[in-house]
């Protein structure tokens, strides 16, 4: 009998850290991120719900992103869409006719502390809805020059148009892209690329028919943006 008390003491001992951390994820999922990011699902299915999204759905955020990356994002959090999620209510028109964002109307993220991070991201890391969607994609890494990168992602594709490739430059109805590396799973951006509606069937990207071997070119090229990122900082 005393044998099993202390089985089941050093079983408890063991555990309760990871359910405590499970606890705290999940107790700031719901209080603090629930009003602005859909943890459930489904994706919105009109426009007037794309249009009250105030961040990111994240009930694939399982699918979606690299967990390290959550974690340290958390703590220290950039705008990813430099215009916000709905690129329409945060620009006003400046010299030329060009857009400027409106930095007024955009709120900050709450910051947390690394054991928080780390517990939230624990629990996004179990939404993963999307399995079959990631299953479908196999990514090969390959070398690509910056520069054949850019054809493809510009001149091919038109993406500039949307996304910026550096600081300042680039479009901005879409989120920024040097980073992209770091925060989304490659099978995420190659199953993205190749029909944006599956994952959000209202979403403004459009859906280009890319090729698999272009949607190779593109993944790698946004590894390529990542990788002189973080050398630059």
């Amino acid at each position: 009998m005393t044998g099993r008390i202390f089985l089941v003491s050093v079983f408890a001992a063991v555990l309760w850290p990871s359910l405590v951390l499970a606890d705290a994820g999940s107790a700031i999922l719901s209080k603090d991120c629930v009003g602005c990011h859909n943890l459930k699902g489904p994706a919105p299915q009109t426009l007037k719900e794309l249009w009250e999204r105030q961040g990111p759905d994240l009930f694939y955020a399982g699918n979606k992103y690299r967990q390290t990356w959550i974690v340290e994002w958390l703590q220290k959090p950039q705008r990813i869409r430099p215009a916000g999620e709905f690129y329409g209510q945060h620009i006003q028109s400046g010299a030329g006719g060009k857009d400027v964002i409106d930095t007024s109307t955009l709120k900050p993220h709450m910051a947390l502390s690394k054991e928080e991070a780390t517990s939230v991201a624990a629990e996004l890391e179990k939404l993963r809805p999307h399995d079959d969607l990631i299953a479908k994609e196999k990514v090969s890494v390959a070398p690509i020059s910056k520069q054949m990168g850019e054809m493809v992602f510009d001149k091919f594709q038109g993406c500039l148009a949307c996304h910026t490739i550096e600081a300042n430059y680039g479009g901005l109805s879409g989120p920024e892209l040097y980073t992209a590396g770091r925060r989304l799973q490659p099978e995420y951006i190659a199953s993205y690329i190749r029909n944006p509606q599956a994952w959000d069937p209202k979403s403004w990207m459009p859906n280009k028919h890319v090729s698999d071997a272009n949607i190779q070119k593109l993944v790698n090229y946004i590894e390529v943006l990542s990788t002189e990122s973080r050398n630059v900082k």
